[in-house]
């Protein structure tokens, strides 16, 4: 995780850190008591929030905090930042949700004695606060009825690897899972065969992986764990919705009755023109579904289709949801395209949480493979691809691994992306001192042949700083801006934004600073690849107090 923490500049005093925020998920509407974990010195700080309908309250214990949460903020994630003069912590999550949350209690290490659940869906706010932890919660299920139960924690940043695992009332083992097949954190899925109380057991391992091999647990170690006995929806047919449009999805999961799925309608007409996901909730189910969405229409795969001969015809821009069944299936699609007109063609599957190890492949009409993935930044296989002339083409998928079943389900996309432009920032917040220059290092990408000349600029300054704006080369790449704060100018501590403007439109863009990402590799390269906020374009300036002025006796 790239989290920057401001040193100790001027005396003792220095800038919060802040670890984790505990309990991590409020509801809607409520007033809760939260704690903020981590190192505040002096008591109380200020609190920053990307939304103005949350409200922290320091109270008389240091840490200590009485948090309201206002009828219209936004359900899910937020940012929180603690900031003092001397500079602001690295932003952390809360959650809001519209369900009442539980509070896990303590002790329920032993199956034995567990905690009771009651009400479903239930969200538990949990912790594994030391070392050995196991937390330990008791459901009821009928027979044939099935156990849903799914855990948030690396995806809070929280410094565990955790495990699930389920037992009967005798302590056998019924079912493990120690990660869902997009991040480390667990999925389960367990039917019973007959009537009767099983418990549910939450336990860990140290992230980023370490020597002692032992549960871990200490008070960052937060987590959610969401329990579901009632209809819950695995996927939709087709995987993806189309922008602009209504459509049919079949939602295939678990404790759906005699049916194997359930028809709902999804109204993708408001759905906005720069939005790549959108959420289904469907007020039959327990959960929500988080869809791909696309600019073309949404197809279902038709076999037979292992040749090229067999490949049913797909113009993009469109998606196609298809399966790798049996073992060793390859999929094949045929396309026209244009020279010069770049195509993106991407598969989703292990993102969407099916055990697909896709291959992508791009192939003339005789079977010559012309261009082949079968990884990018996750799993998953992308292409940009720059077809040689006007032809049709065969886009093929199969399993790296020969693989294949009823679940190895995936995506092909294939679109002609837009030209558009990102910008990146390294560090989320900076320090400043009076008659002191910082440089603010600005990485820019065109993308997909962007041309619009483009300058980088800041917004939300104060009066006594200034930044001129400057041009971007053609090509992109890194510029750096001069921040300057005055000879007097007055201490500052807030968020800015660095934005990027065309000149010919006047459009803008905002840089944001990646929170996945890290630079520890201990078994895991990559840190914390996937969170319920991924970046922001919230950073953070703090320009200090002047240094107090020195004594004629220290003159000399």
């Amino acid at each position: 995780m790239v989290w920057l923490f401001l040193s100790t500049l001027t005396g003792s005093a220095a800038a919060p850190t802040l670890d984790q925020l505990w309990p991590i998920a409020v509801q809607l509407g409520r007033t809760h008591s939260v704690a903020a974990i981590g190192k505040i010195e002096p008591w109380p700080p200020k609190v920053w929030l990307d939304f103005p309908g949350i409200a922290f309250k320091p109270q008389t214990n240091s840490g200590q905090f009485v948090v309201h949460i206002a009828p219209n903020p936004p359900i899910g994630p937020h940012l929180v930042r603690l900031f003092n003069e001397q500079g602001a912590s690295g932003p952390r999550f809360l959650i809001v949700t519209r369900e009442p949350q539980i509070a896990e209690q303590e002790p329920n290490d032993d199956f034995t004695k567990p905690q009771v659940i009651e009400r479903f869906p239930a969200a538990i706010n949990g912790r594994l606060e030391k070392s050995g932890d196991v937390d330990s919660f008791a459901v009821s299920l009928e027979a044939g009825q099935t156990l849903i139960a799914s855990l948030e924690a690396y995806t809070l940043a929280s410094p565990v690897d955790a495990v699930l695992r389920l037992v009967d009332g005798r302590g056998v083992q019924l079912a493990l899972n120690h990660d869902d097949g997009r991040t480390l954190d667990p999925f389960l899925a367990f039917t019973a065969r007959t009537a009767g109380a099983y418990v549910v057991q939450v336990f860990g391992f140290a992230f980023p992986a370490d020597s002692d091999i032992r549960f871990t647990g200490n008070s960052r170690c937060v987590y959610r764990l969401h329990l579901s006995r009632g209809p819950y929806a695995r996927y939709s047919v087709p995987l993806g919705v189309r922008r602009g449009t209504r459509a049919n999805l079949s939602l295939v999961g678990w404790n759906l009755g005699s049916r194997l799925s359930r028809d709902v309608e999804f109204d993708g007409t408001r759905l906005p023109q720069d939005c790549a996901w959108t959420t289904l909730r469907d007020a039959e189910f327990d959960n929500e579904l988080t869809l791909p969405v696309s600019q073309g229409p949404e197809w279902l795969e038709t076999e037979p289709n292992n040749a090229a001969s067999q490949a049913s015809h797909y113009d993009p821009p469109c998606a196609i949801t298809g399966c790798i069944d049996p073992s060793g299936d390859q999929d094949r699609f045929a396309f026209k395209a244009k020279k010069g007109e770049k195509l993106l063609i991407e598969v989703r599957s292990a993102s969407l949480g099916f055990p697909l190890d896709a291959w992508l492949a791009i192939e003339d009409t005789n079977g010559k493979e012309l261009a082949k993935n079968d990884d990018s930044a996750n799993a998953d296989p992308v292409l940009e691809w720059p077809p040689p002339g006007d032809d049709t083409f065969i886009v093929a998928v199969g399993s790296v691994l020969h693989r294949g079943g009823a679940d190895y389900l995936y995506r092909l996309s294939l679109q002609h992306p837009s030209p558009s432009v990102k910008a990146f920032v390294a560090e989320n917040a900076s320090a400043l001192e009076p008659g002191r220059t910082n440089a603010l290092k600005v990485t820019v990408k065109r993308l997909h042949g962007f041309q619009s000349r483009l300058t980088v600029s800041v917004q939300g300054l104060p009066d006594d700083v200034k930044a001129d704006a400057i041009e971007v080369p053609d090509p992109g790449g890194e510029v750096s801006l001069k921040l300057a704060a005055a000879t007097d100018a007055k201490p500052f501590s807030g968020p800015i934004q660095v934005v990027i403007r065309e000149a010919e439109s006047g459009a803008e863009h905002h840089a944001v600073v990646e929170l996945v990402g890290s630079g520890v590799n201990n078994g895991v390269p990559t840190g914390f690849n996937k969170l319920v906020i991924e970046s922001t374009d919230q950073l953070w300036l703090t320009v200090l107090p002047a240094p107090p002025a020195k004594a004629a006796s220290e003159k000399y």
